[in-house]
């Protein structure tokens, strides 16, 4: 990685996932369709519900800080993203926004009683540095809340026009926009440097299924990420359009990358923001 690096050439992944591109916010949306259920029954069993106040970091099109609001009936929702055209395109009442980079040193709302972030850290560096700062938001008793993927199974399932394509993708991505994670199986560990209690983690590895929002989500995320793919040599324009097409075929089966979960909370004795 030479120059001034894949890191700094596009953060949150903008340089491939382009908030502007057409069919960005269904992308997104696919994935919510198979991840936000698990999401809120975490965030229910840990408390949230009417009384707290919470931030929502990468929000996306808002699937996760509308539920919060409707669901779990919770007093409002500050949710945050480099680009809000999608929050803004669906607003709600007790629903805030705010377009900002968490990794400034500017960035200091709070205190919250939920911090929550998905599919975020493992696009950046440093990730450490950002569960502390995130931490950090929190008001005593707050629940921060940090969800990335995994892979359990890519590397060591069978060769398929599947797991090609999955392996150039997680290659591709590392190299141009820094997408990396093989670190995300560490994060209880971060969040306990954090100085955050009962830390504990869970993973769901949604299954493969021809023609489902996973499938239907990887489809869309190879497509955007096809010159980062190819560019690895791992797989050609052929083998991209092959992968696509099993899909959607009765020989997809097998296990989809899945989300880590992690989770901690911040003592009730511990000095807040602002004196809280």
């Amino acid at each position: 990685m030479a120059g001034t690096g894949p890191r700094n050439e596009g953060r949150y992944g903008e340089r491939v996932f382009r908030p502007e591109e057409r069919g960005e916010d269904e992308r997104i949306d696919l994935g919510a369709l198979v991840y936000d259920e698990t999401t809120m029954d975490r965030l229910r069993q840990l408390g949230v519900g009417p009384g707290w106040s919470c931030l929502e970091v990468g929000a996306g099109t808002g699937t996760v800080a509308r539920r919060l609001l409707d669901e779990a009936g919770v007093d409002g929702v500050l949710a945050v993203d480099r680009d809000v055209r999608f929050l803004a395109a669906h607003p709600v009442p007790g629903l805030s926004t705010l377009q900002a980079d968490i990794t400034s040193e500017d960035f200091s709302p709070g205190p919250f009683r939920l911090v929550h972030a998905r599919f975020v850290l493992m696009h950046l560096p440093s990730a450490g540095q950002l569960v502390s700062r995130l931490a950090g938001l929190l008001a005593p008793g707050g629940v921060l809340v940090i969800s990335d993927a995994v892979d359990l199974t890519t590397d060591s399932a069978p060769s398929t026009p599947y797991t090609r394509a999955m392996r150039a993708m997680w290659q591709g991505l590392r190299d141009t926009i820094g997408t990396d994670v093989s670190q995300v199986p560490r994060r209880p560990e971060l969040l306990r440097a954090a100085g955050l209690e009962s830390v504990a983690a869970e993973i769901h590895v949604p299954p493969l299924l021809p023609g489902s929002p996973i499938s239907r989500f990887w489809a869309d995320t190879w497509d955007r990420a096809r010159a980062a793919m190819t560019a690895t040599g791992l797989i050609d324009d052929a083998g991209l359009d092959e992968a696509v097409r099993y899909l959607d075929s009765p020989e997809c089966t097998g296990l989809s990358p899945g989300m880590l979960t992690t989770w901690g909370r911040k003592g009730e004795a511990s000095p807040g923001r602002d004196g809280v």
